[in-house]
């Protein structure tokens, strides 16, 4: 959430808004405080995956329980089926920034509803589904409560997507105006960020599921709306209770700006949102994209810390970091080779006592936990694969040919070790099958030296793994990883990326910074992206790392990391993420909701009519007739356009072409022939339009028009010529 000090009175100059935004903008995050959150991973003595979820005492934990105003602790109220449910709200300081968390497990509650925010991943659907209902309802009462009044609100996923009806229904309390209005108020600053790179991954719920929670005397009763009404909120059209109800889709009807998280995932995004949209053209369809970022002090080692340090000082994440780009060409080559030995000898050494600890845990001869100590080495090229085991992600690929792998591993002269981490969901058995294929493999006797699988995969863990890896492995089958930050985190580290052209690395790609597997423009193929992973392992990443020089220090490879650490370890940070969410979203998110909010909400009030007219007279809107007439290198373009009881100031006549040889796809606004009012709604549009390509590739179309909408974001008629 973005508080109202984030925003300028007045639209600013994005020249401006930067210095402004850099140095602070306000915001405050909602979340759930599960207390058993994600599972606990152990292996057992077979290779199988084992599931633990100890209890995390909130006391414990570096979190304080919000007082209320009135004394003793804040409680938010969310009313389910003939109870209420009673939140906690616990705070978080993560930097400068408050983190609240909602707690159910609160002893007015009765012991099931306590369950609810246990676990991450909840048991079935109905726990999920009322999750939800706390993040989205519950979390917009908690600011409330605590005096804080957003302006704009992120919903990070479909998940949140409840706020939406929320914050309308709140709007509506406090301005006394219609379910309609307040949408059209407060959508303009809602803004919801997809992760999800297929439909099946976004969360859905079955009619009866809704009406048990929202039923008609209840919720949509608070709204002054139907039940049919909230439910098409989140359907694709129509009343087919067959139809779930999409969380995704009511994110997207609620908010004005949406956007995927890497380029490939918007436009990915984009074909996921179309069928909401009928009859636009895919790529109009209102995503766009901000690629994701990692805070890079969370992730950054000491050794490449002090490296930072001296060459731009301790302050350099605080805030706009294009300037130090060129830093990066400062730091000796014997500087960045010293830091890299340094990160890596730390890894192994952290590796062999982790491991050693997990053997003895697993039943086996504390002699094979003492040989750990001979396990990797400081000097050896170290490769580092480790995420949730999916089968999309595809953490197997490595496994395809183990004698190769071996052969890799086991170079007299050339040795690379690999080390290997990651969690299946519990009900993953592909997953888990995959985890213990790993297992089997780091127990063979001739791989046990130079490979090995970490157990319970978390954040500390990763933290290791990425500042200690030289080369960083991802296999995910195209378009299904949305972004993939992991490998962003081994960038300030100094460590290089080997990745299919997915997510992040399709747009940070370049022959100069690391490499790639898989083709752009190409269907994947796992038998053959498995032959070039082991082909660049082979042929160019071990032959280069060990092509030294005189002082033993790889130049080849250092100007790859050099060239990498300068080029996207700055580009792929937190920084860069947050100044583009502010400049693109936020501020004019929050500026079009205060002029929509002005004077008794008249401009929203205004925004609903229109669009209320439209919903009642778009079906008379149709191209009557058109034509084009070629003239060298323009063509002119005549067409009649019926708009029934509309106005011609409220749409607008274009022409489209769909791009073609590399050009972007063209929109030409036509002009209105004036002249006398027209009584039977019909008006002539012309336009001259420069092109050579021939006249039947632009297509006469109409769309609404207001100078206050956002189109197709938030009416999505058109209508083309047939």
């Amino acid at each position: 959430m973005v508080s109202p000090s984030g925003h300028p009175s007045a639209p600013a100059r994005r020249a401006g808004r930067r210095s402004r935004i850099s140095r602070r903008f306000p915001l405050v995050g909602v979340g759930i405080l599960f207390q058993e959150g994600y599972f606990r991973q152990s292996i057992d003595a077979g290779g199988n995956q084992r599931e633990a979820y100890p209890y995390n005492d909130p006391t414990s934990l570096p979190i304080q329980q919000v007082a209320a105003k009135s004394g003793g602790s804040l409680r938010v109220p969310v009313e389910l089926r003939g109870r209420t449910l009673w939140l906690r709200v616990w705070r978080a300081n993560v930097g400068r920034v408050d983190l609240y968390l909602l707690d159910g497990n609160e002893p007015l509650n009765s012991p099931v509803d306590r369950g609810i925010t246990a676990k991450l991943y909840g048991e079935g659907v109905e726990t999920r589904l009322l999750q939800e209902m706390i993040l989205g309802i519950g979390g917009w009462r908690a600011l409330e409560a605590l005096g804080l009044q957003p302006s704009v609100a992120h919903l990070n996923e479909g998940h949140a997507a409840f706020v939406v009806l929320e914050r309308a229904r709140r709007f509506m309390e406090s301005h006394r105006v219609s379910f309609r209005e307040a949408l059209w108020a407060t959508r303009a600053a809602n803004v919801f960020t997809t992760h999800t790179p297929v439909a099946a991954g976004f969360d859905a719920f079955p009619t009866e599921l809704m009406e048990k929670y929202f039923p008609a005397r209840g919720y949509p009763t608070q709204l002054g709306i139907s039940s049919r009404d909230l439910f098409a909120l989140g359907r694709r059209g129509g009343d087919d209770l067959r139809e779930p109800f999409n969380m995704a889709y009511l994110a997207m009807r609620g908010c004005a700006r949406v956007n995927g998280v890497s380029r490939l995932h918007g436009s990915v995004s984009q074909r996921l949102f179309a069928e909401l949209y009928p009859r636009w053209p895919e790529k109009e369809v209102p995503v766009d994209y901000v690629t994701n970022g990692i805070h890079v002090p969370t992730w950054d080692s000491r050794a490449a810390d002090e490296l930072w340090t001296r060459s731009c000082g301790k302050g350099r994440w605080g805030g706009a970091v294009d300037r130090l780009r060129s830093v990066v060409a400062t730091m000796s080559d014997e500087d960045l080779w010293k830091m890299r030995n340094e990160e890596r000898g730390e890894l192994v050494t952290y590796a062999r006592s982790r491991l050693a600890v997990q053997l003895i845990e697993r039943g086996y001869d504390p002699s094979a936990a003492a040989a750990t100590a001979n396990i990797l080495g400081p000097g050896v090229l170290t490769v580092g694969f480790a995420r949730r085991f999916a089968e999309y992600k595809r953490p197997d690929m490595l496994l395809r040919d183990p004698e190769r792998l071996l052969r890799l591993l086991g170079d007299p002269a050339r040795p690379m070790q690999l080390v290997v981490a990651g969690k299946a969901n519990p009900a993953d058995q592909a997953g888990k099958r995959m985890i213990a294929e790993w297992l089997g493999f780091v127990n063979r006797g001739d791989a046990r030296h130079r490979a090995v699988f970490l157990e319970d995969y978390d954040m500390a863990l990763a933290a290791r793994l990425v500042r200690g890896v030289d080369v960083w492995i991802n296999t995910p089958r195209r378009p299904w990883e949305a972004c993939g930050t992991s490998g962003m985190k081994v960038l300030a580290n100094g460590g290089l990326n080997l990745s299919e052209l997915d997510g992040w690395w399709a747009e940070a790609y370049a022959p100069e910074v690391g490499w790639a597997l898989g083709k752009a423009d190409g269907a994947p193929d796992d038998a053959a992206d498995a032959r070039d992973l082991y082909a660049l392992l082979e042929r160019e990443i071990v032959p280069e790392f060990y092509d030294r020089d005189e002082r033993g220090v790889p130049l080849k490879w250092l100007a790859r990391v050099r060239a990498s650490m300068s080029g996207l370890a700055l580009k792929f940070s937190s920084n860069r993420m947050a100044l583009e969410y502010a400049e693109r979203f936020y501020v004019d998110a929050a500026a079009a909701f205060h002029r929509r909010a002005d004077r008794e909400c008249a401009l929203a009030k205004s925004l609903s009519a229109w669009e209320a007219n439209f919903a009642t007279h778009w079906g008379d809107v149709h191209i009557a007739t058109h034509k084009a007439v070629a003239k060298g290198a323009t063509c002119e373009f005549l067409v009649e356009v019926n708009l029934g009881a509309l106005a011609p100031e409220d749409v607008r006549v274009e022409l489209f072409a769909d791009p073609l040889g590399g050009e972007p796809l063209r929109r030409e606004a036509m002009q209105e022939a004036r002249g006398a009012p027209s009584s039977t709604g019909r008006y002539v549009y012309t336009a001259t339009v420069e092109t050579t390509r021939p006249s039947h590739d632009f297509t006469p179309r109409v769309v609404p028009f207001h100078a206050e909408a956002l189109v197709p974001n938030e009416i999505p008629f058109i209508a083309w010529s047939s």
